[in-house]
């Protein structure tokens, strides 16, 4: 009977170890079961917006009483949000979220971990790991925020390419977040081959972008700009006339012709500056060289005050005298020579010309006083002849050389005064 007793026994412990066993092989199969569900897209959301990151416990359980861990990889520290033993651990939380992140207690309690997040700021876009320790279960979550500052593309014309006949066209926007793409498309809606997209990324976070195309005339000369990123996109058309289009390269030759056209001009042009003041200046010395000889008072010139000057006296016939100027000497040519030396040094490109012309005139000078020495002599031997024939030559004779000596005379004063006007402009 005892021993029928404790065989009962032993079977009843058996049982209610096998039920024991079999009900915990069983939770730990369910456990080992559970998952955490995310969503199958990425959340979008705009800037200062408040959203939800949605991440759901499978099957349902409670989990308030257990660690729950919302991280990002990219942020030191990576923690955006930790709950552990039914409490909010803040103190290794990342700045940037601090009093912007909240877990559902009701939600914890039914399996929920779903994170809302507040006042959304564009460096929140990223992925996110929603984590339980104890399950050793998580989920990811990805957040794009999209900028609410995004503006349409502006199209304008960047310049003509000669060589191919093309216009070539530039598209910028700005405001994107996150980073957007440029398409350059026909009226038919083909992609255009265009030139890499600049990218720009302001202390904002905002994108600036900008793209250019080389087109070519078609028979609708209609383009399009597209900037997109996965949440929006803005476009822009424009219609580009054919005027620009009718503009042909231009061969090596037409461009040296008018090079060569613009060289004859400029060069025109200066010459054309270049002897009209030259002239004005050669205006002006001879306008002060004759208010100086012919202003009269102290200004007029005098035979008798020029230092370089000496008088030479002549008789005629009648007895009487008069007066021829010359050159002084030579320590007054050499004095002379001197000074046009020294102005020689200070003289820039324009004077020299100025100082041949004088040489010129200076030569001019020498000729005249030849002539006029000639000329004295010939006055001189009349004067001897008519000296020694006015006695026996008869007198319509006479008056015959007095007239050629008269007529000597006055060649002889046109000459003197041409010689005294040159002196002076040479000085």
């Amino acid at each position: 009977m005892f021993h029928r007793m404790n065989r009962l026994s032993l079977q009843f412990l058996l049982k209610i170890f096998s039920v024991l066993v079999l009900h915990l092989l069983l939770t730990h199969s369910c456990r080992g079961q559970s998952q955490l569900i995310g969503p199958s897209q990425p959340i979008a959301a705009t800037v200062d917006d408040d959203i939800m990151l949605p991440c759901q416990l499978q099957p349902a359980e409670d989990v308030s009483a257990l660690t729950v861990e919302w991280t990002r990889s990219d942020l030191d520290p990576i923690f955006v949000h930790v709950r552990r033993a039914g409490q909010d651990v803040t103190y290794i939380k990342h700045p940037s979220y601090k009093d912007r992140t909240s877990l559902s207690i009701d939600g914890l309690k039914q399996g929920n971990i779903s994170l809302k997040l507040s006042k959304v700021k564009l460096s929140d876009g990223g992925k996110y790991r929603c984590f339980i320790p104890e399950l050793s279960i998580q989920s990811f979550v990805e957040l794009i925020v999209v900028s609410d500052a995004v503006s349409s593309p502006v199209i304008s014309l960047a310049g003509i390419d000669r060589v191919r006949g093309g216009v070539v066209l530039q598209c910028e926007s700005k405001g994107w977040h996150p980073q957007p793409e440029v398409l350059w498309l026909d009226s038919e809606g083909n992609l255009l081959s265009a030139e890499p997209t600049e990218t720009v990324r302001g202390p904002d976070y905002l994108y600036t972008v900008s793209s250019r195309v080389t087109v070519e005339k078609r028979h609708s000369n209609n383009f399009t700009c597209r900037v997109q990123n996965t949440n929006q996109i803005r476009e822009t058309n424009i219609i580009v006339a054919e005027d620009f289009f009718q503009i042909q390269p231009s061969s090596s030759s037409a461009i040296i012709r008018l090079a060569v056209t613009l060289v004859v001009c400029i060069g025109f042009i200066v010459a054309v500056f270049f002897f009209g003041w030259k002239w004005r200046q050669s205006m002006i010395k001879t306008k002060s060289c004759w208010d100086e000889t012919e202003g009269g008072g102290n200004k007029k010139l005098s035979k008798s005050d020029d230092p370089e000057m000496h008088p030479l006296n002549v008789v005629d016939t009648d007895g009487e005298t008069f007066t021829v100027t010359t050159a002084v000497s030579e320590e007054n040519k050499r004095k002379k020579e001197k000074k046009n030396k020294r102005l020689d040094r200070k003289q820039t490109n324009a004077d020299r010309l100025l100082q041949e012309e004088k040489q010129n005139r200076e030569e001019e000078v020498k000729d005249l006083k030849n002539q006029l020495d000639s000329n004295q002599n010939q006055v001189e031997n009349k004067q001897a002849e008519c000296d020694l024939t006015e006695l026996q030559q008869p007198h319509e004779e006479n008056q015959r050389r007095q007239r050629e000596l008269q007529t000597l005379k006055e060649n002889l004063e046109t000459k003197t005064k041409e010689v005294q006007y040159l002196i002076i402009s040479t000085v």
